[in-house]
């Protein structure tokens, strides 16, 4: 029995400190999917079960520790910028901008809560006061990248000396779960929200919004303006984006390019986005019903993955699948969304396209597309740590800015989130591939995000039940609530009553500000249709960005 007796306790040992990972995570993911009252804390009750481990001496050597939290913070963080990146530009577009501006106003309430909280509560005397309530600040809006930004703020400061700020945050992070949910539902109370009438509120607005969705239809040319004239000419006189798989003319079938002539009578295949659907047909002619039956040629409708690398990044104008190919493009499938496939539109990696054409010339356009779904099912490990790479460079980068007594850096959280946004967003014009699939983005995130808990829960694990028990425990659980609370009721209240913002769309709000996936459960339970989940993501990725940005800016500002 020596040998398992020594495999616990020598914590110098490769398969000691494995063996010490593997079981605060397990523990902690096992325990995490407990739920009380419908809810449960998920992967960070692996920070829990590091405490513990932490407390009873279950340990590892110090820079063990200490690369092992920041190695799973970079991971964690990078992947969520691959993720939001490319709809973080997207959040600033006039109709995103309402919403992530009251998310912007909410995270900036957190923070002055925080501040008062911390003089009205605590010893401002005591240098290790404020960064507590850092941590009590990001346990009470369930932030975990943000603590581990404040955490390496901390540590850029104080060194070895930095305050062990996850004691607070485990403090205020079950409060802060269930007091964003609660506060949620006290909007609803205070603003006498009804659900049955936002349900249907909802139903109305579905159809009177135009998007840029694919819409498809039979027209006749009627308009005497288009007899002799081009496809192309018709196109750019017309200045919207239509795609014409198909042309019934003299009986026959067949696929237009840009050359082909309109004439009086001609039956057409049209794809539009639905905004410009009904300026199409005022313009070309009536919508009718046409039999496709007589075509010279077997036409096919086929869907491509798009796989092959080299397309990265090219338009559709310049793919010219009519003119080369002989075929005609309609839609995109992307991250879930059909998307119009207009001139201008970059393809990527990913993309599922749909193609209407003879058969043979699809299948080279398949051929061109790469087509092949295996390629996708690995991640691109070259693209993560190339971004990897120069996250850490750019996060290291020293900004001096006046008022500051050291050079401000974004640190190997922000440096990387920033990066990943940018390469998720804007990667193939430097032909990185940046498409991973969900679950391989998902793993890698998960991997990053436990390896940081287990690391800060066991390094905190020695001093936790000293700080909680016969220090400030209780104030930082009171503070923390209050830090999540009082927000969320000023923009809830504002959304509804200022801007009559849907409830609903309001409530994924809230949890995409707070970036809290059990808040976000909540809100879809109670609502059939979509308004959570897009509240959620339309303000989920500047929301990570400032609570990660802040947390840094914070420590460095007022904590030095």
């Amino acid at each position: 029995m020596e040998w398992l007796i020594e495999l616990f306790t020598s914590t110098d040992s490769v398969a000691h400190i494995a063996l010490l990972y593997a079981v605060v995570i397990a523990i902690g993911v096992y325990l995490g999917k407990i739920k009380v009252m419908g809810i449960s804390l998920g992967v960070t009750f692996v920070l829990f079960a590091g405490i513990v481990a932490g407390h009873i001496g279950f340990t590892a050597p110090l820079p063990i520790l200490n690369f092992v939290q920041d190695f799973g913070l970079i991971l964690f963080v990078f992947m969520i910028g691959l993720q939001v990146g490319p709809g973080f530009f997207e959040g600033f577009g006039k109709s995103s901008m309402k919403l992530n501006g009251l998310a912007t106003v909410g995270i900036l309430l957190n923070v002055v809560v925080m501040f008062a909280c911390y003089y009205i509560f605590f010893d401002t005397s005591d240098p290790s006061a404020l960064p507590m309530m850092v941590g009590t600040l990001y346990g009470a809006v369930t932030n975990t990248p943000g603590l581990g930004a404040a955490n390496e703020a901390l540590n850029s400061v104080f060194g070895s000396n930095a305050p062990q700020i996850a004691s607070a945050y485990a403090c205020a992070y079950p409060l802060g779960v269930l007091g964003i949910i609660g506060a949620t539902i006290m909007v609803r109370y205070l603003c006498k929200v009804h659900l049955d009438r936002e349900e249907a509120r909802l139903a109305a607005n579905e159809g009177a919004k135009a998007t840029q969705k694919p819409h498809r239809m039979h027209i006749e040319v009627s308009n005497q303006y288009l007899e002799g004239r081009t496809l192309l000419q018709v196109h750019n006189f017309l200045n919207r984006d239509f795609v014409c798989t198909r042309i019934l003319h003299d009986g026959h079938v067949s696929i237009p390019n840009r050359d082909t002539v309109f004439h009086l009578g001609d039956q057409l295949s049209i794809v539009s986005s639905e905004a410009d659907a009904e300026a199409v047909v005022a313009f070309i002619g009536p919508v009718i019903e046409v039999d496709w039956q007589q075509q010279d040629q077997p036409m096919v409708s086929k869907r491509i993955v798009v796989t092959n690398s080299s397309i990265n990044g090219k338009t559709f104008g310049q793919m010219h699948f009519s003119s080369v190919y002989g075929v005609n493009v309609t839609r995109v499938t992307r991250q879930g969304m059909d998307l119009f496939a207009s001139a201008n539109l970059p393809l990527q990696v990913g993309d599922r396209i749909m193609v209407v054409g003879p058969e043979d010339a699809v299948d080279r356009v398949a051929s061109k597309m790469g087509n092949s779904v295996k390629r996708l099912d690995a991640p691109n490990i070259a693209t993560i740590f190339v971004g990897i790479i120069m996250g850490i460079v750019f996060g290291m980068l020293p900004f001096s800015i006046p008022g500051m007594p050291v050079p401000m850096r974004l640190g190997i959280a922000g440096g990387p989130l920033i990066v990943a946004i940018l390469i998720g967003r804007y990667g193939y014009k430097m032909k990185l591939v940046t498409y991973t699939t969900t679950s391989a983005n998902m793993m890698l995130r998960e991997i990053g995000l436990v390896l940081f808990l287990a690391s800060v829960g066991i390094k905190a694990g020695a001093d936790f039940f000293g700080t909680v028990v016969e220090g400030d425990g209780l104030r930082y659980v009171l503070t923390g609530f209050i830090i999540t609370v009082v927000p969320i009721l000023v923009i809830g209240i504002i959304a509804r009553l200022r801007y009559n913002f849907n409830y609903f769309t309001i409530a994924g709000m809230i949890a995409g500000t707070y970036t809290d996936p059990p808040a976000l459960a909540y809100a879809n339970s109670i609502c059939s249709k979509e308004a959570p989940a897009l509240g959620y993501s339309t303000v989920y990725p500047l929301a990570m960005f400032l609570r990660i940005l802040l947390a840094q800016v914070i420590v460095l500002f007022f904590c030095v």
